[in-house]
């Protein structure tokens, strides 16, 4: 079986069933479960996940993203850093950057306080960071490829017309 197919189609519906999946390879759903729970115990598949718009939701919900400025250290480079900032629950995804920043961090909370509260108390005293800079998500227009809230485009069928 073609590992990279399967990924792929789990990647665009990771609620697909095994039956489905069996189906579109051309495999026995046994070897569809047993390519798929090795791609898991791999670390090639690492989650199956749901993209909510908490916006329409009565939940209070906060994203942010932290650029965090960093020194590497000496034979572990940023690994050590990454590590320690990775454990906190309230980061969902932390990212080793090129650019002006070395981390972006990924936060959700329910508040801007709590978001605050974790750069002032638990990421800023970190050894070997040497600066933050918060910023907080106004609005979610697409997450992993799904569009969040938009009006689908219309399209009327006209031919354009030009002089």
């Amino acid at each position: 079986m073609n590992e990279m197919t399967l990924l792929k189609l789990l990647a665009d519906d990771p609620r697909a069933t095994i039956t489905e999946l069996a189906d579109i390879l051309g495999e026995s759903e046994e070897n569809v479960v047993a390519v798929k729970t090795d791609l898991e115990k791999r670390k090639i598949i690492c989650g199956y996940h749901t993209v909510i718009n908490w916006d329409k939701t009565n939940e209070d919900h906060v994203d942010a993203m932290i650029g965090v400025s960093a020194k590497p250290e000496r034979g572990k480079g940023y690994d050590k850093i990454a590590e320690r900032i990775a454990r906190f629950p309230e980061v969902s995804a932390l990212y080793l950057m090129s650019g002006t920043s070395e981390f972006i961090v990924s936060l959700n909370t329910k508040t801007m306080r709590e978001v605050a509260d974790f750069v002032g108390t638990k990421l800023a005293p970190i050894d070997g960071v040497s600066a933050t800079v918060t910023m907080f998500v106004l609005k979610k227009y697409k997450v992993n490829g799904i569009i969040m809230d938009m009006e689908p485009e219309i399209e009327d069928g006209r031919l354009p017309v030009s002089a």
